[in-house]
């Protein structure tokens, strides 16, 4: 497959994984695209604070305020933890599956796909925050032949754009880290 779209999305650095994905019919309207980029960009920060929480949360500082407030952040997991469960029980989240992202399209199943349909909303739902998923709206750009296809993403404005290139690379510099760390 020759096509640009395809090669820009191959060539950039993804987010690989499980996720609870679901793919739905769009409707296009104006203000919900505008909508979904607001509603996402509140999602992205809500993952990179949760993700620098974790990240922060390993230091040794003997300081009696920082052991202070890495106990309210312990709570502060352990309260989104259950508000979680509250709000998204794991039974009522769309089944995962094995995807591929970046800011500019994603990979999905083909059996994701609901029948006959150009413009898609790929709703993405993280652990860390289940109760909140990304909605981006794509359009199916090709059909692949190991029974995948490929979503191009519409519309992101660019704080979404950066958001999800920044979420990508930590995922990857986590990945990074995981197997240096089993390596040794």
């Amino acid at each position: 497959m020759q096509d640009t779209k395809w090669q820009e999305f191959s060539q950039r650095m993804a987010y690989e994984g499980s996720l609870h994905v679901k793919v739905e019919p769009l409707d296009s309207s104006p203000d919900l695209l505008a909508g979904y980029n607001e509603r996402n960009l509140h999602v992205l920060r809500a993952l990179a604070s949760l993700d620098e929480r974790r990240v922060d949360g390993g230091s040794e500082d003997d300081n009696p305020l920082m052991q202070e407030l890495l106990r309210m952040d312990s709570k502060i997991n352990v309260l989104m933890e259950v508000v979680n469960r509250l709000l998204i029980p794991i039974a009522q989240l769309p089944a995962q599956r094995t995807i591929r992202f970046n800011a500019l399209g994603i990979v999905v199943p083909q059996d994701a796909l609901p029948a006959a349909e150009q413009l898609l909303l790929v709703c993405l739902h993280f652990d860390a925050c289940r109760a909140l998923p990304l909605e981006l709206p794509g359009s199916l750009h090709c059909r692949l032949d190991d029974g995948s296809a490929y979503i191009a993403f519409i519309e992101p404005s660019e704080m979404v754009a950066d958001g999800l290139e920044r979420f990508v690379f930590r995922h990857h510099r986590r990945k990074v880290a995981e197997a240096r760390a089993t390596a040794m």
